[in-house]
């Protein structure tokens, strides 16, 4: 399944991708090692739309996503809380914050008809192999 993202869409996901890898040395990060791992998986790919080909795919970038969107949104409380909500640097915020939660919400409905799929082909609710089953458009 193709997730479709605009330019700015895919900007933001690469600028808090970088501010994330940049802070992992400096103790400025406290991911759970899966997330970091999606994080760096999800990093080469934002050259366009993304292929999600199998459910496990899916669910690697909704969780790298998620990370990142929790990250933006504390980026945004804070500029707001050290400056004001009408300053430059946190309307960026914001948006950057918006960006994240439109592709985070795409990615979720592509993982619930991935789901739906896979539980009308199998006739039978996912099992734990059911991850790996791939995804053509």
């Amino acid at each position: 399944m193709i997730l479709h993202c605009s330019f700015e869409e895919l900007a933001a996901l690469d600028a808090v991708i970088e501010r994330v890898r940049d802070s992992f040395g400096t103790g400025g990060v406290a991911a759970p090692p899966e997330a970091l791992h999606d994080i760096v998986a999800l990093a080469p790919r934002l050259i366009g739309d993304l292929s999600l080909e199998t459910l496990n795919d899916q669910e690697s970038v909704e969780r790298a996503i998620e990370f990142l969107l929790t990250d933006a949104r504390d980026r945004t409380d804070e500029i707001i809380l050290d400056q004001h909500p009408g300053a430059e640097d946190a309307v960026l915020a914001y948006f950057e914050f918006a960006h994240l939660l439109t592709v985070r919400d795409r990615v979720q409905q592509i993982g619930h008809e991935m789901r739906a799929i896979i539980d009308l082909m199998t006739g039978s609710r996912q099992t734990s192999d059911a991850g790996g089953y791939r995804f053509e458009d």
